[in-house]
């Protein structure tokens, strides 16, 4: 009998040379989050060409989906973060309460949306604008989503599932199918195409609940067929108060995080409308437009973190420095790319989302502005995610929360009263460079704490 030790197998987050490691790990990624970034940006486009009043419409509903995907989100996160654990402990039992008490916990939330369609959509419009077209248009759009954000939710959760085990390529194919289904039936059920009624912004919301369902059915049938680590099982199923503890511990930060932008789009939203509601529109419009560069950095984040982490618990500090430079460099270029665009061809972007004069007169400029926080948000972007993966998450959430609500909503209100639309705009280059100046000191005190010392 050979009595030889053997080497367990060397993880390739631990070998293989940084810049192939990052890129094979994050492709798959960003175009997962490009995807959903572009099936919101078409969704914005059919429904422009309604009228501007509907686009005011989804552009206010905004925070309330924001609310849910970003709990949507932080679930997945501590979902993802506890099953990769039980899974690496071979914890099958633990493995199998995380999945569970994962899906208990987001149709809860979905429970609790639904509620909030039922009974709040109206009110939730009238307390933002008196126009009518806009209050009837938004109310049953955010009605739509919110009964029927089980979709959401489901799809979300599926998605992390497959993350937790690698498989970033299959959640991307349940977010393609997804986005496909929701092109494909937008105009249809907005414009009443091959017989169906015309629906108009309620179309919109129906295509989007009906392609979140597609992708729920890939989601489900992946997980099923591809994802043999995770055996689901809801027999004899309870609720877990330790494993649902653990899922928020991890997944709270990143809920809140998503909330601090809940509440800024809505007060920005509120500062707009005392201008006109056409500034509104512009803002849906630019936010919807920045987030096709923003997702792809996203995703590069969501590869880097568990490079980062893992060498960090390998002490390995080449490797941790090396990971960052060059994600800030990728994230960086794309930055830069956007910010030429948003200067080059403002007007260009505009006219995708049927504007006329009045929104070009007010939409150009403010494209200009807005697109300076490209310069410095590839750096904080990727700053913030370093955080969270040497487990300094707090300093996240402290930038975050000084960015979007201590500093830019009062400027924007203190810029607001200069009477000048456009001075508003600049409220936002100015949040961007406090942040960035936070995140280089914590980066450096991070640094010296946590990465100088190690071998």
């Amino acid at each position: 009998m050979n009595t030889e030790k053997t080497e367990p197998p060397q993880n390739i987050m631990g070998t293989q040379p940084i810049n192939r490691l990052l890129l094979s790990m994050a492709i798959p990624m960003m175009l997962s989050m490009m995807v959903q970034a572009l099936y919101n940006i078409v969704d914005s486009i059919f429904v422009a060409k309604i009228g501007e009043n509907a686009l005011n419409a989804v552009t206010l509903a905004f925070p309330v989906q924001n609310i849910m995907i970003g709990l949507g989100v932080g679930t997945g996160v501590g979902i993802n973060a506890l099953l990769s654990k039980s899974l690496g402990e071979r914890n099958f039992e633990r493995v199998n309460k995380a999945a569970t008490n994962g899906f208990f916990l987001i149709w809860i939330s979905a429970g609790i949306f639904a509620l909030v369609g039922i009974f709040l959509s109206e009110g939730y419009f009238r307390i933002q604008t008196d126009i009518e077209e806009i209050i009837q248009m938004g109310k049953e759009y955010l009605f739509v989503v919110c009964v029927f954000s089980v979709s959401i939710f489901t799809q979300v959760t599926l998605e992390r599932l497959l993350a937790s085990t690698g498989k970033t390529f299959y959640a991307m194919v349940s977010q393609l199918v997804g986005a496909v289904i929701n092109i494909i039936l937008d105009p249809i059920m907005i414009f009443g195409l091959f017989g169906f009624p015309e629906l108009g912004v309620l179309g919109a919301a129906i295509a989007t609940v009906i392609g979140q369902t597609g992708a729920c059915g890939v989601g489900f049938y992946l997980n099923h067929r591809r994802n043999k680590e995770i055996h689901l099982s809801f027999k004899g199923f309870k609720p877990d108060g330790w494993t649902i503890k653990n899922i928020y511990a991890v997944g709270l930060s990143s809920i809140l995080m998503q909330a601090t932008g809940s509440i800024m789009f809505y007060g920005i939203n509120q500062i707009l409308l005392s201008f006109t509601a056409t500034a509104t529109a512009v803002f849906g419009v630019f936010f919807r437009l920045q987030s096709f560069l923003f997702m792809p950095v996203f995703g590069l984040n969501n590869a880097m973190v568990p490079i980062i982490a893992f060498n960090y618990g390998a002490r390995r500090r080449s490797r941790i420095t090396k990971t960052i430079r060059l994600s800030m460099l990728y994230a960086g270029g794309i930055m830069l790319f956007g910010f030429l665009l948003f200067q080059l061809f403002p007007d260009k972007m505009l006219f995708l989302f049927s504007a006329g004069e009045n929104m070009l007169a007010l939409g150009i400029p403010a494209m200009r502005i807005t697109s300076l926080i490209f310069l410095f948000a590839g750096f904080c972007i990727i700053g913030l995610s370093v955080f969270q993966a040497m487990g300094s998450g707090t300093e996240s959430l402290i930038i975050a929360i000084c960015r979007q609500l201590v500093i830019l909503l009062p400027a924007a209100w203190l810029l607001s009263l200069l009477g000048d639309v456009n001075a508003v705009w600049w409220s936002f280059p100015i949040a961007e460079v406090v942040s960035l100046m936070l995140c280089v000191i914590f980066l450096r005190r991070l640094y010296v704490r946590k990465i100088k010392p190690l071998a």
